[in-house]
């Protein structure tokens, strides 16, 4: 590709043990220019770009065919909630998340956290890391975290056409999805 690039979303998502349903296609993260999706017989590749390129959370993996770049299972799960949009929705991807949240160390949220800077994607996870494993230690490292920084109310799902009202939770994230599993 002659650009960086990393295997992530549901690809990464599989790698790591966290899929319910066998994925059709491949995600590929990489720098702009935006490039057009691949599809031909059994190949599938989908392009995401991102202007700010992972300085740490990428594992280098060995395979038959060489070397390739996949995003950690924290950076997995951040791009995830990220691209929600784009991917189906949160509701589709809760049980995926539910399991890479199993498989974060507090290692990984800590180099996550010298360089990411989605800080409402941030927020968005912190609320859904306390909703689905209330017992998880890195929901208090996140949150000393967010609350040291400057942040502002974000919808759990975002949409153009509606903007966050009231919160009820320390995270500043307005639900306005009911979240429901598909398993």
């Amino acid at each position: 590709m002659e650009r960086p690039n990393y295997i992530g979303l549901y690809s990464a998502a599989k790698f790591h043990g966290a899929s319910h349903q066998q994925i059709q296609r491949d995600y590929i993260i990489t720098t702009k220019p935006t490039l057009l999706d691949i599809s031909k017989g059994a190949i599938d590749l989908r392009f995401f770009t991102t202007a700010n390129w992972p300085e740490k959370n990428i594992l280098i993996k060995k395979a038959d065919a060489g070397v390739f770049k996949i995003s950690d299972p924290i950076l997995t799960a951040l791009d995830l909630i990220h691209y929600q949009n784009k991917l189906g929705g949160l509701n589709r991807m809760l049980s995926v998340l539910e399991e890479l949240i199993e498989e974060i160390t507090d290692s990984d949220l800590k180099n996550l956290l010298t360089w990411y800077p989605h800080k409402s994607t941030l927020q968005r996870f912190g609320y859904l890391l306390e909703d689905l494993h209330p017992d998880n230690n890195l929901a208090e490292m996140l949150f000393k975290y967010i609350k040291s920084v400057k942040h502002y109310p974000v919808l759990l799902n975002p949409k153009s056409s509606q903007k966050p009202g009231a919160v009820h939770n320390r995270w500043k994230v307005d639900v306005n999805l009911v979240l429901e599993s598909d398993i």
